[in-house]
């Protein structure tokens, strides 16, 4: 039996490759600002995308984007904006969410480009 653990692992593995093969440059992935954690950022062009990963064992309950909360976003910002703060960076930047459903036969992956904006 594959753990939770384990299964987020290998979605954020499959998440990383994913976005590298669309061309984006990987910064840093889980980085912290104290208790927050961002699973990838990554540079698109001229912008900062942040990347959250939510990756599940087939559909038992809710689709992974749905553990998107408006919580979960906050702290997303959060995080983010220690991230630009700490790197002095100067990009537009874009919050999307990579779902991965894993199943017997292979795996699902769906990006949400745009997935939410900071709210002011």
């Amino acid at each position: 039996m594959v753990s939770t653990k384990e299964i987020g692992e290998l979605g954020e593995r499959f998440a990383q490759e994913y976005v590298l093969q669309l061309g984006y440059k990987i910064l840093d992935i889980n980085w912290h600002f104290g208790h927050l954690e961002l699973d990838i950022i990554a540079q698109d062009g001229k912008q900062l995308v942040v990347v959250e990963v939510k990756s599940r064992n087939g559909i038992r309950y809710e689709h992974p984007s749905e553990a998107v909360t408006t919580a979960k976003m906050k702290r997303i910002v959060e995080a983010t904006e220690a991230y630009i703060l700490e790197k002095d960076l100067h990009f537009e930047t874009r919050f999307d969410v990579i779902t991965i459903i894993f199943f017997k036969s292979g795996h699902e992956l769906e990006h949400f480009k745009d997935a939410f904006y900071p709210t002011l």
